[in-house]
Parts: C-alpha cells; structure tokens; sequence
C-alpha cells in the first residue's frame, strides 16, 4: 500500500466537489500552486495560443451544469444537464438579456445528487434521435447504491419535452462507495453507446476492480442499444474485445485499467476517443482510449509504479501525457514544466473555427486550480503541450467541458445562479481567441 506525503494526504478523494470540504488553508495552498507555479517554459513545450473566457447565457437560472449535448437533428438545440436531475434547452441566443429556463427532462425527485460525485452525470442522443427521438441518461440511485443507464424517448405531443413514462431501463451495476462514478455516456463513430464508469470509490480501488474482467468498474465499456443480447436489455457487440469468453470476463467491457474517467470525447475529424483519468496522490493523465486497453490502474498511476506488491512490469498502455499534483514530484514527470492540479476534467479535441491557431489539440483542465491546458499528439505520444488560460481574479472550479455543433468549446465551472450555500454565483463561458 502506498503511504501518501502527510503533507497531501488529502489529496485521494478530491475528484469532483471535495474542494469544498478543505480548510481556507489548503484552498488557498491548491490555488498558490496552480497559479504562480503556472508554467516554467522548456523546449518541450508548444507555441500553444493563449485562451479567453467568455460568459454567455448571462443570467440563466442553472444548478451545477456538468454537461452540453447538440441535439442531431437539425434544430441546433443545445442542452445542458444539471448534477441534481435536469436537463434544460439553452436559448438559442447566448447573449439574450434575459434567458429563459426551458426544462427537457428532470429526476430531481429521484435524489440522484446524494453524495458529492453522484447525481445526474452523462446523457447521449441516438444517432438516429431525429427519426426514433431517443436519448440516454447515467445517473446515481440509493437502497442499493448504484449506477443506472437508461433510454427515453421524446414527448410525442411536445419536441422540447421528455416522456418521463417512457424509461427503459438498460443497465445497473452495484457502486459499493459514494465517489468514483465516472459518468460519461457518448455515441461512437460506429453507433455504439460508449460508458465510463470509476472503480468504485473510497481510495487506492481497495477491491482491486480496475484490473478484474469480471466487472464493469473502473472500465469503458460498449453496448448496442439498437440489439438484445440473451436476457440483456441491449446487446454485446461481437467486435467487443471479450465478447465470447466462457468465464465471468463482461462482455461489454472495451477497456479497463481506469481509475475515474472524469469525461471523455471523440475527436469529431479522426474518431478518436481522448479520456481523462483522475489520479490519486500524485499524478493525472490523459489517455487516447483503445481496444482492449489496459491502462494500468491500480497496478500504476500513470506512468509511476502505484501498488508496492504489484508487477514491475506488463502490456499497459502508456497515457499522452500526464500532470504532477505539486512540485515536490514534478521532477519525476515526464512532462517538466506543465501546470500543475489535482484532479483534471477532460475536454475535446478543437475542431472549431474561432481559434484557429488550437485546431486539432485536445483541451482539458484541472478541477481546483482553474488552469486550461491543451496538448497535441503523434502516435499516441505528446509532441507539443502548455497551459493556453490561467484564471485572474475569481477562480472557477472546472467540472466540465462542453462542445456545441460548430466545434466550439465551453467550460463549465461548479456554479449555481442563484448561488446556493455550497455554490458560487456564475454561469458557463466560452473559450474565446484571446
């Protein structure tokens, strides 16, 4: 087991929320790192451009917005999930005056949101969702403690409404801890539902369920929610890479080595899938996700031996770039001089036309410091990387990233408006050329 520096022994359950848990101290410990230990510039580093933050939808009633998602269909509808159970349409209009609060769909009565990570967390639309209107949802639920993914149809009578009695239930798996419950669902390039779930919680995957085939913690997996499979409410694709097996392995299983994935995207041009896997004591990281991967949690943490009695040595795949959570570690990185965090929120690869300059680098942040990163890659390897945004003044904790139907990106910061006793006042930004 390994023994954390007392020194930031509070680091292992920071993932999404815990920041408000910590003394002034050590907020103020967590911002002085990400904000004057920025960047010390090497040659290794890119000429990346540098980012601003936009407010937009100024004034519009939202609670925790921890996801954006364009309706395919042709309407340009861009909707926001809320952490506590909605789901609301945002105004066409970013800079409306006065933007109005359009709910699509809500489970807020269901308390999803209990515990820091829990709550609504990820919704797709089906590819097909113009001519079937199906989506889907990733939410948290009690008695027991679990994981649900399930599909919904539109209103029939109304487009920008859900049918709340057309739920059919996918999946659900045991979460046996509040925290670590990745979260994120998306449609792949080949039509298949691509989910992240985390290995379960508490610290350190104290039941070793990163490394097990036997269940989907602290996996992606991949389900054909067009097809059944035997008694399953959807199918295993047969490209799978342990559909078949006559043991225990899930079938739906795509990869597995993962910690908590906390976002993950395709990179609309290349198909790509980017995700970003949060860390423990030491260090985040960023992976380009394969089939069949293994990505080494808890055997490694990134790059770095992590478990004392676990093998030296095995097939896992190195991530593209990694991040040290304080100096004092930052010598070991294979990356000196990037910005450092503790607990990184995934992004997207820039596919827009407003900042031409970051076309192609995937952008990402870190949750409690602030600071925007983006990094490009050749082969599954960093050639170029920097921190293009460092926040002045009122630093937003960053819970997500979001991309609207012409490539643009959006931080979504861990805000309410009205602010409530645990959230600040905000709303979510654009990512501007500065």
């Amino acid at each position: 087991m390994t023994t954390p520096n007392p020194d930031i022994a509070f680091y292992p359950l920071i993932d999404l929320g815990d920041f408000s848990k910590f003394t002034p101290r050590m907020q103020l410990r967590f911002f002085s790192v990400g904000l004057s230990l920025v960047v010390g510039l090497a040659a290794t580093l890119a000429e990346l451009p540098k980012v601003g933050l936009k407010p937009v939808w100024e004034g519009l009633e939202s609670t925790r917005p921890l996801w954006l998602e364009t309706a395919p269909d042709g309407s340009g509808r861009l909707f926001c999930l809320e952490q506590g159970g909605a789901i609301i349409i945002l105004p066409k209009d970013k800079n409306a005056a006065k933007p109005k609060r359009e709910v699509f769909f809500d489970i807020s009565e269901r308390k999803p949101w209990r515990e820091n990570e829990e709550g609504l967390l990820g919704m797709a639309f089906h590819p097909q969702f113009a001519a079937n209107g199906k989506f889907y949802v990733y939410y948290s639920q009690q008695e027991p403690k679990r994981s649900v993914v399930s599909e919904f149809t539109v209103a029939k009578a109304h487009p920008n409404r859900a049918d709340m009695k057309s739920e059919r239930i996918l999946l659900e798996f045991p979460q046996p801890y509040w925290n670590h419950n990745g979260g994120v669902i998306l449609f792949g390039p080949d039509g298949k539902l691509y989910i992240a779930s985390g290995d379960g919680g508490k610290a350190n995957d104290p039941h070793d369920n990163a490394q097990n085939l036997g269940t989907l913690l602290g996996k992606i997996f991949r389900i054909d929610v067009d097809a059944r499979t035997g008694k399953l409410a959807y199918g295993i694709p047969a490209d799978n890479p342990f559909a078949g097996r006559k043991d225990d392995t899930r079938g739906e299983i795509w990869a597995y080595g993962l910690r908590n994935v906390w976002r993950m995207s395709f990179d609309r041009e290349t198909g790509d899938l980017w995700a970003a896997d949060v860390g423990q004591n030491k260090w985040e990281e960023v992976n380009l996700i394969t089939r069949g991967g293994n990505y080494g949690w808890n055997i490694r943490e990134s790059f770095h031996k992590f478990k004392e009695d676990g093998p030296a040595k095995g097939d896992w795949i190195d991530p593209v770039i990694e991040y040290a959570h304080h100096a004092g570690v930052e010598k070991e990185s294979k990356f000196p001089g990037h910005g450092y965090g503790v607990s990184i929120t995934g992004g997207y690869v820039y596919r827009g036309k407003a900042i031409p300059v970051l076309r192609g680098a995937y952008v990402y942040g870190d949750f409690v410091t602030g600071l925007i990163f983006a990094v490009r890659q050749k082969d599954g390897k960093a050639t170029e990387h920097g921190t293009i945004h460092q926040q002045k003044g009122k630093v937003y904790q960053i819970a997500s990233f979001g991309e609207d139907a012409e490539g643009e990106l959006y931080l979504l910061p861990l805000v309410s408006n009205p602010p409530t006793k645990r959230d600040p006042l905000g709303g979510i930004l654009q990512l501007v050329a500065e």
